[in-house]
């Protein structure tokens, strides 16, 4: 095998089969943004527990119930948006829909046994 060094000058990130040519996985459930918040409330309670290991632990606690209820919330809203797509639908007509309706479901609650 032949070297080739204009590879070898490029960026590990593209490279061929380098993580940069991955295609990107699903969806986070929670927006940037939210996660990023909830990320530095956790943070927060490491970084203190040193001085205060009780207010770190409760602090821990909250951030933890605060992604609960984000996901809850979050699921909740996907699964009523899912539902009204194919409650109505006549699986004679619109089997494309009820099929990605059902590709939908599939990737969510697999997605949920991973965690």
């Amino acid at each position: 095998m032949m070297y080739d060094q204009s590879r070898a000058q490029q960026p590990p990130d593209k490279q061929p089969g380098s993580a940069g040519r991955r295609t990107p996985g699903p969806e986070p459930l929670l927006p940037s943004d939210a996660r990023a918040e909830l990320a530095r409330h956790l943070q927060h309670a490491l970084n203190t527990f040193a001085d205060s290991p009780l207010e770190a632990l409760e602090e821990a606690e909250t951030a933890f119930d605060e992604v609960i209820a984000e996901l809850m919330s979050v699921l909740a809203e996907r699964r009523r948006v899912l539902h009204a797509g194919w409650q109505d639908q006549d699986p004679e007509t619109h089997a494309d829909e009820l099929r990605h309706a059902l590709r939908q479901y599939r990737e969510i609650t697999q997605r949920l046994l991973r965690i």
